[in-house]
């Protein structure tokens, strides 16, 4: 059996490590065993940051709606109570937008909610 050499594959393979961890600090984009412990580190850190991600945007949006809630008189916790009652289905993200942006439109929608509230 012919001997084969292996130096074009395992190239091939620290070049792909290499090229991918360009622009790491210090010898972490240079140094092959370093670029590999980095990367494997930053896909971590990407794989739990995307999770992360809708959390933090869920937290902003409520923030939202609880400030535009609270200028009409309303919480956050009653406003989502009286838009169930009401029977309208806006989810967060819409609702934060409304707020941050339409204010006439966001104002209609507390004014569903708390006509619900008091009906109920």
């Amino acid at each position: 059996m012919a001997r084969v050499k292996r130096g074009v594959t395992a190239h091939a393979r620290h070049k792909k490590i290499l090229n991918s961890s360009k622009g790491y600090r210090g010898r972490a984009s240079t140094c092959f065993r370093v670029a590999i412990q980095k990367k494997e580190k930053a896909l971590r850190y990407a794989y739990r940051d995307r999770r992360a991600r809708k959390r933090d945007f869920r937290r902003l949006w409520i923030q939202r709606i609880n400030a535009g809630a609270r200028a009409h008189g309303l919480t956050y916790a009653r406003l989502i109570n009286g838009l169930k009652l009401a029977g309208v289905s806006l989810n967060r993200k819409m609702l934060s937008e409304l707020a941050a942006t339409e204010p006439a439109g966001f104002e209609a929608v507390v004014k569903k909610a708390a006509e619900a509230l008091k009906a109920r």
